[in-house]
């Protein structure tokens, strides 16, 4: 069903950290009106990069994740600096987090964290064909890095240790990709 967008009425904006909050008043196609929040990052844009070892292996890393107090499995992520396209954030990202470089980077699709009431998006790039280089990066210690047999993701996805919701949606669309691009 196609559905013509709310109307919105009023935005009332407010800084809220690393974020600016927006209060909409909207009005929808019925004619109720409601009070709608959202969050808008500040910045470039985000990626989400699956590096491949092999066309069967993801290079995973473990780091401090603050939100939840423990280490964490995922991918590699990161901000989108001024000036940089998400493929360029993407192999710097790697090279800072994971200490490889890749030759091969392809920019799948965008995913989004909690699109009912936040605007960020983050760019899914596959790395392939990897080499050893490392950058300096933000992390406040080395990252310890985790191969992971993809047809082991049913195994990977029941770990206590692997809960962001992007890093288990990128692999589940890498495995697809993956067997649709042999």
């Amino acid at each position: 069903m196609s559905r013509r967008l709310p109307v919105i009425h009023g935005v009332t904006e407010h800084e809220a950290g690393p974020y600016r909050l927006e209060r909409l008043d909207l009005e929808f196609s019925n004619g109720e009106r409601r009070q709608f929040q959202r969050l808008h990052g500040r910045g470039h844009g985000a990626v989400i990069v699956v590096p491949l070892l092999d066309d069967d292996t993801v290079l995973l890393v473990r780091e401090y994740a603050a939100g939840m107090h423990r280490y964490e499995l995922g991918l590699v992520k990161g901000r989108i600096d001024a000036g940089e396209t998400a493929l360029q954030a993407a192999d710097r990202e790697l090279k800072e987090e994971a200490g490889y470089g890749a030759r091969s980077l392809i920019e799948l699709r965008a995913l989004s964290l909690a699109p009912t009431y936040m605007s960020h998006q983050a760019q899914l790039v596959i790395a392939r064909d990897l080499y050893p280089e490392r950058l300096p990066g933000d992390e406040p210690e080395e990252l310890e890095r985790v191969p992971w047999k993809l047809d082991a993701l049913h195994e990977l996805i029941l770990r206590e240790d692997f809960s962001e919701g992007r890093s288990i949606a990128a692999l589940f669309i890498t495995r697809e990709w993956l067997r649709n691009h042999q």
